[in-house]
């Protein structure tokens, strides 16, 4: 098959998802996945209590829907190209795009802002609870925010700059393998006693994927709040100073980030089917937090994205650069 430049497709990616996001007419393939995840989850999922068979099944679960992803992406990408090359470039930037969620993500806080700040605190907490798994009954409107603006700071990693990176290393292969095992932490990465030995393949290979994405994402958010009249080296000594303390390896990055940029304070309690979870707090709480701030929250989301696509466009013309000699 013909080599195209993979900066250059998952650029025009990124722009597919930024105007179209995903046509709900269309099937998704991370809904696919989703579906299969389901399925193994019921079908194999059945002693969760048994360390070393239940860990191993979740290996297994593991590697064929990543391999499988990424390999039948491939695979079709070469039928295609064997039809006409220009359809195997239109559906790889199309596949990649669908493992892109600017768009959504950037519906998805401004669907509760409006929410919070056209409807007041129920519709708020109904709209938060769509985006969120902590119980959200009894949020005020500083706790709302709070959800909301952690939500999009995590996902800045998980739904932008991992999927592009991996795009622009390997097209639309690489990049839905990595969505796939995305969707696995999403589905089965749990530290609960359903999924402690079941996910634990799929948590681990998560963090190790997104591990250098995640701290690309601290240089992009430093742009990004610098383009945006921020706090940037505010925002910069916050995530050194507290990035750590957060559980997950590379989640406490964005959010101690964007709780510096905006002078708050994130984590602490949270409640998850009616029980405490207490987690450790990132940034200063300078001031109360506001639904505010999660349109600045939005717009650092869309700064990033922005400087990110720059950069996948500048790599592709260093790609052919270098190429062409």
């Amino acid at each position: 098959m013909q080599w195209v430049n993979p900066c250059l497709l998952t650029g025009a990616a990124m722009l597919a998802d930024c105007v179209l996001g995903d046509p709900p007419r269309i099937p998704h393939p991370v809904v696919i996945i989703g579906k299969w995840i389901a399925w193994a989850d019921r079908a194999w999922n059945q002693q969760p209590e048994r360390p070393l068979p239940t860990r191993a099944l979740g290996v297994f679960l593991t590697a064929v829907t990543v391999l499988g992803a990424g390999g039948l992406c491939w695979l079709l990408m070469i039928l295609l190209h064997l039809i006409s090359p220009w359809l195997a470039v239109v559906v790889n930037v199309w596949l990649i795009s669908t493992t892109i969620a600017w768009r959504g993500l950037v519906q998805a806080g401004k669907s509760v802002y409006d929410a919070l700040h056209n409807e007041g605190i129920g519709a708020g907490r109904q709209a938060v609870s769509m985006i969120v798994g902590r119980d959200t009954a009894h949020l005020d409107e500083a706790e709302v925010t709070r959800a909301c603006v952690e939500t999009l700071a995590e996902n800045i990693v998980d739904a932008i700059v991992s999927p592009v990176v991996f795009g622009c290393i390997g097209g639309a292969p690489l990049a839905m393998a990595y969505r796939a095992a995305n969707t696995l932490d999403s589905m089965v990465g749990y530290k609960n006693d359903r999924y402690r030995y079941f996910g634990w393949a799929s948590a681990r290979l998560d963090d190790v994927l997104n591990y250098i994405p995640a701290r690309l994402t601290a240089g992009l958010l430093y742009i990004a709040i610098a383009l945006s009249g921020g706090k940037a080296r505010r925002a910069w000594r916050i995530y050194r100073r507290d990035a750590h303390l957060h559980p997950s390896p590379n989640s406490g990055i964005p959010e101690s980030m964007v709780a510096g940029a905006l002078g708050v304070r994130l984590g602490g309690q949270n409640v998850y089917g009616g029980i405490i979870s207490n987690r450790a707090t990132m940034g200063d709480a300078l001031r109360p937090l506001t639904a505010a701030d999660i349109r600045v929250t939005l717009r650092l989301v869309s700064t990033v994205s922005w400087v990110l696509f720059s950069a996948a466009v500048c790599a592709a013309g260093v790609v052919v650069a270098v190429f062409s000699r």
